[in-house]
């Protein structure tokens, strides 16, 4: 069954930057590079909720756990290219999808 992982960020001040975000995927080369087990990976604000939501559906809990091992954490590792916005998710959560329809 689907695995999905959820991360949030919290807005603060009003600030809507998404530098860090952006570099760590270039970084990663997602868009190119696809990782093993990847179904799908979406990022936005959520004005409503107040964050900025990272929502990835992967294949296998396993292949979601080998990419931020393997590819994500080090180059989390290297640090965040905006300072000011370097702290961890308010929110990261992962579970199996008790139903999944892929179109």
């Amino acid at each position: 069954m689907a695995t999905v992982l959820v991360q949030e960020f919290k807005i603060l001040d009003d600030d809507r930057s998404t530098t860090n975000y952006d570099h760590v995927i270039g970084r990663l080369g997602l868009d190119q590079d696809p990782p093993a087990g990847l179904v799908v990976h979406t990022a936005g604000w959520d004005e409503k909720a107040g964050v900025f939501r990272i929502v990835a559906v992967w294949q296998s809990a396993d292949a979601a756990t080998a990419f931020m091992r393997d590819r994500l954490q080090p180059v989390l590792d290297e640090g965040p290219v905006n300072p000011v916005r370097r702290e961890e998710p308010d929110l990261e959560s992962m579970y199996d999808a008790h139903h999944f329809v892929q179109g």
